[in-house]
């Protein structure tokens, strides 16, 4: 069983940065696959960001290319989600979510999540 709380959301301008924390509890939070999922209004949950066992393999969502930085520091059990030069088409609630096994980017493949952190931006 795992259990992660999000935090470091808020309300910021267009082209600010804001980074965003999971803490997860246990002791085996270097056996899960990590990653950050988000939903705006009225859309479906999107994956943004998932990051390997190691921090070493990371994946990324097109939109969020360049601008985006997953990591974990797996002696503090916690996942990062570094967000720069953010866009309000980024406004949404961020999820952090963690599996087993391989990396997947489909919501549907991730046995636990957190309580969600809202992101805004205004332009």
């Amino acid at each position: 069983q795992v259990q992660l709380v999000e935090s470091g959301g808020g309300l910021v301008q267009a082209g600010d940065s804001l980074r965003l924390s999971c803490a997860a509890s246990g002791r085996t939070f270097n056996s899960y696959i990590m990653a950050w999922f988000r939903q705006a209004p009225g859309k479906e949950r999107e994956f943004v960001a998932n990051i390997g066992r190691l921090g070493v393999m990371t994946d990324y969502v097109d939109s969020v290319k360049g601008r985006f930085a997953i990591s974990r520091d797996n002696a503090k059990n916690t996942v990062y989600l570094q967000m720069d030069d953010l866009k309000p088409e980024d406004t949404a609630v961020y999820y952090c979510a963690a599996r087993l096994n391989l990396p997947r980017r489909l919501a549907r493949d991730y046995i636990y999540w957190g309580q969600g952190s809202q992101v805004t931006i205004s332009s």
